[in-house]
């Protein structure tokens, strides 16, 4: 019997919810074509974006030759690799050969790079199919995802929410079944404080797990280029693609392979794993209903067997240092921009430009000083513990009409600090290197995401995978999904 509309796109819309560790293996086995998937998402992707405004590019005609091409690849029993015929997505800050490449700013509206960024090219090598340019802030540059080239993110759960920042395209994208993979960045949070806003999940790697050919100062880089998915598992299946040693980053030598994807197994428990754990740093806030679900993580790995141990995290409260080393590093990328452009670039960019002309050689070298000083003391706790874990955000997903420089309120207490107040737990681990990855815990009283943050030792991603897996296979959250019509 024919499908009706109704059930056809019910299929469509599931088969945009596949995991890619399950479609890779039904497009392998040949009962999913890469054709009919590319077009699946690519339908999503254009159905959604007047109502997300998750992308700046869409790319049908070159992600639809490409799924062809791997189509045909596949009957004569050809294969390119882990990823072939999977959809992914890249944010707009990370360089794609021959599609458009904008950094979310008007200054690059036309921008077509000649090559990819590194990692983008290993997702390619491995057969995947890039189907689209996510939304940012200009240049990355704030946990909000909107500029003037194209507007405002919409949460994927909330039409009066923000996505969050700076990756919000790519965290919308994947929540709402717009292509399983998605390459995101975070400089102080902004893989992890969309995963959170949208209940997907977001690692930070460590420095150099996945080289960062784009980092204008590699040996002083806290910036990585990120896996984000729906699942543990797909984001096990991205970082073993992406890593692996390159001549552009002098941090990605000397690292160890492993298997991520055995190490993302729900298997086993975590008897005689010791985890430390903190709420909020002194003096800052947490929502009743971001404690309330982090305790009762708290209470899922004690179930698992984890012996946990509170900490006062002091020393943590690391913001000025962090603004002092990340916006210097604007001020020299984007100061001549800004006073021959000012007039076509942020009014937020320019703001955090003119604080940053304040900070003087001096007072950035003591900021440097100040990054070692925390990732020693982020090694000294994980000398006896395994991992620390904390809420990803202070609160729920701010509205979407929020500016950086305005407070935000938590519980209805208002707080100056956007980034102090709100992800006090991200910047730290820019900061240090160490892998840190935001998953989903629970919903607010208003539907929205609640994040959890696990933060393992310096290139212990196996560990931080396996401790996250084991965690979403207790909780069960992979049914609920955003429900959007488009």
């Amino acid at each position: 019997m024919p499908q009706t509309n109704a059930e056809a796109a019910s299929a469509g819309e599931q088969l945009c919810f596949l995991p890619a560790i399950v479609l890779r293996e039904h497009i392998a086995r040949r009962e999913i074509s890469p054709v009919e998937v590319t077009r699946a998402v690519l339908d999503r992707a254009e159905g959604l974006q007047p109502m997300l405004n998750c992308f700046i590019t869409i790319c049908r005609d070159e992600a639809l030759r490409e799924a062809e091409a791997a189509e045909k690849a596949l009957l004569r029993g050809e294969s390119r690799g882990m990823l072939h015929g999977v959809p992914f997505t890249v944010k707009d800050l990370v360089n794609t050969a021959g599609v458009r490449t904008t950094f979310g700013s008007r200054l690059f509206e036309n921008n077509v790079p000649t090559e990819d960024a590194q990692a983008v090219a290993r997702l390619r090598r491995a057969g995947a199919i890039l189907i689209g340019k996510t939304t940012t802030p200009e240049f990355g540059a704030k946990s909000l995802t909107d500029a003037p080239l194209f507007g405002r993110t919409r949460n994927a759960w909330s039409a009066a929410h923000t996505s969050g920042g700076s990756s919000g395209g790519a965290a919308v994208a994947v929540a709402v079944g717009i292509a399983p993979l998605a390459v995101a960045t975070d400089g102080g949070g902004s893989t992890r404080i969309p995963a959170a806003c949208n209940g997907v999940v977001g690692l930070k790697q460590s420095n150099g797990v996945i080289p960062h050919s784009q980092a204008a100062d590699a040996f002083g880089n806290h910036t990585y280029v990120t896996p984000m998915t729906r699942t543990i598992a797909d984001t096990a299946l991205m970082l073993q693609v992406m890593a692996g040693a390159d001549e552009s980053d002098p941090w990605s030598y000397g690292s160890a392979e492993a298997d991520y994807l055995e190490a993302a197994k729900a298997e086993g428990d975590l008897r005689g794993k010791r985890i430390l754990f903190c709420a909020a740093p002194p003096g800052r806030p947490i929502a009743a209903e971001v404690a309330a679900a982090f305790a009762a993580t708290l209470q899922r790995l004690r179930d698992l067997g984890a012996e946990l141990e509170e900490m006062d995290g002091k020393r943590f409260d690391i913001e000025p240092m962090w603004r002092a080393i990340n916006h210097t590093t604007w001020l020299a990328r984007f100061g001549a921009m800004a006073a021959r452009d000012a007039d076509k670039m942020s009014p937020s960019l320019l703001r955090q430009l003119a604080s940053a002309s304040q900070v003087s050689g001096v007072a950035y070298q003591e900021a440097m000083f100040a990054r070692t000083a925390l990732f020693r003391h982020v090694q000294a706790l994980l000398r006896d513990h395994d991992l620390l874990v904390t809420p990803t955000l202070s609160r729920t997903a701010l509205p979407i009409d929020q500016d950086l420089f305005d407070g935000i309120t938590v519980d209805g207490k208002a707080f100056e600090d956007l980034r102090a107040n709100w992800f006090p737990w991200t910047m730290p681990f820019n900061m240090t290197g160490h892998p840190a990855m935001s998953i989903p815990c629970g919903f607010g009283d208003n539907d929205l995401p609640i994040g959890f943050q696990i933060v393992g030792r310096f290139r212990a991603e196996a560990e931080v995978l396996r401790v996250g897996a084991l965690l979403e296979a207790a909780q069960r959250l992979l049914t609920r999904w955003p429900v959007l019509q488009g």
